[in-house]
């Protein structure tokens, strides 16, 4: 793990990208004052996931006992209430 001043990263910068994509460097902290406040690493591609994607946006199914209980019959000669 590398680490660097605001201003010795700014004047430095393809040093420490050339060391991460290198592989000679996991990762360089920032340091501000002597106080980590920022990690530099190598961009990974996302990978989007399809399971649960939509949970919370897609409303959820009703419970099909509810429709259990509709005389489907009636409803479709009339006189039923949907």
């Amino acid at each position: 793990m590398m680490t660097s001043s605001i201003f010795e990263m700014k004047t430095n910068l393809s040093k420490y990208v050339s060391a991460i994509l290198n592989k000679e460097e996991p990762y360089v902290v920032l340091l501000k004052n002597g106080v980590p406040v920022a990690k530099l690493v190598p961009y990974e591609e996302e990978k989007p996931t399809r399971i649960g994607r939509g949970k919370g946006i897609i409303p959820e199914m009703p419970d099909l006992k509810d429709f259990n209980d509709v005389d489907v019959e009636q409803d479709f000669l009339g006189g039923g209430t949907i």
